[in-house]
């Protein structure tokens, strides 16, 4: 159940740096914000607007609320695989997953089939230049770096899942980059004050808010797509690498997104920046840290939290610091039994499990918010 930190304030975390609780409480005394900024169990600080917060909004969106990731999420597959169905080692889809799901900063392919994948999204707002242009046909359908994965996992009835991790890479970055700076601008050209430059916004009816929010669902859109070509890629070469099987079913949802939405009888724009939605039925995916659980969760609706919940297990360490204080061996061990990207684990550190916080914590936080469906194990981790 939730407490209340400040004023304006409900938070579900029962870890949370202080530092988090000042930076939501500052977007929640914004005279726009229609209601309380609902912190979830998994919010740690982020730049402007607070990571794992939600954030309701009446006549002005917050750009660097919904972030630089725009339509960044979780897609996940159920199969008809079991365990006994996968080789005993998984090397060679990994070998498969390399060569046709690429990724780290700035990569992409060349394969023209995504050209067809890509007429069917518009175009945004804004007028790209033959290089962005570009980079919207290579990088679709790749995965990117940072905390972007793909995994292959086993629930609790040893039921073969595949899970991918994703969002809007470049094109996204570049468009909400500019949109942000715009922000910026407008707030010190009309002398607005206030407490993070980070939190400039644009108000309803105005053309940057309609050029932003344009950019930003054709953001949200390129970003599910993308999740949804990774997602066909990536059970092709799991039933190749098998000989055989089929998908059940596929849950492809947002975590960095904003919508209109109607909370207590008013029409609102809730911006979700690390945090799904989970209205009744609703179902979600919770992604853990490498080596630990994920989840598969049906909402449960409950209005306090905007009908939303945690997007995963949340950093209690920045990168630098988890960088600085662990080490590679101790994730080689975190890691021991999987399948993974073992020759990059110097690299990998930053994404230690002991940098996120224990995500069953963050599940038993908000068992007001989601029901499980399942609970996920990986067996199989290709790290963006």
């Amino acid at each position: 159940m939730p407490n209340q930190p400040a004023p304006n304030l409900l938070s579900w975390a029962s870890e949370i740096d202080e530092g988090a609780i000042q930076q939501a409480a500052r977007t929640a005394r914004l005279p726009f914000v229609a209601g309380h900024v609902a912190l979830m169990p998994d919010a740690h600080v982020g730049i402007g607007a607070t990571v794992g917060s939600v954030i309701p909004t009446e006549g002005a969106i917050i750009p660097a609320a919904v972030g630089v990731d725009i339509g960044c999420g979780m897609v996940a597959t159920e199969t008809t695989l079991t365990a006994a169905d996968l080789p005993d080692t998984l090397d060679g889809l990994m070998r498969v997953v390399e060569r046709r799901i690429p990724a780290g900063v700035g990569k992409g392919h060349d394969d023209p089939t995504v050209d067809r994948a890509l007429h069917d999204l518009g175009r945004p707002h804004t007028d790209l230049t033959p290089k962005q242009d570009n980079m919207v046909g290579v990088q679709f359908g790749t995965l990117g770096s940072g905390n972007h994965f793909v995994e292959v996992c086993l629930d609790e009835r040893d039921r073969v899942w595949t899970v991918l991790h994703s969002g809007s890479r470049g094109i996204g970055n570049q468009l909400a980059t500019k949109h942000i700076a715009g922000a910026k601008k407008l707030v010190r050209s009309q002398a607005i004050g206030l407490e993070d430059p980070d939190l400039a916004y644009f108000a309803q009816g105005t053309p940057e808010f309609t050029a932003y929010v344009e950019d930003m669902l054709w953001a949200q859109r390129y970003a599910m797509a993308s999740r949804a070509r990774m997602d066909r890629v990536l059970g092709a070469a799991l039933f190749r690498v098998a000989g055989k099987g089929a998908r059940v079913r596929t849950i492809n949802c947002h975590h960095n997104f904003t919508q209109l939405e109607t909370h207590g009888g008013k029409e609102l724009w809730i911006t979700r920046k690390g945090a799904i939605k989970a209205d009744t039925g609703d179902e979600g995916v919770i992604p853990g840290s490498m080596g630990t659980r994920s989840y598969i969760v049906r909402g449960r609706g409950a209005a306090s939290s905007y009908n939303s919940c945690s997007h995963g297990a949340g950093r209690r360490m920045s990168r630098s610091r988890a960088k600085r204080e662990l080490s590679a061996a101790s994730l080689r061990e975190a890691m021991r039994g999987r399948t993974w990207n073992a020759d990059r684990a110097g690299a990998l550190v930053d994404e230690h499990p002991e940098a996120y916080k224990p995500i069953d914590q963050v599940m038993a936080d908000q068992r007001d918010l989601v029901e499980v469906q399942h609970t996920l194990r990986q067996v199989f981790n290709y790290k963006g």
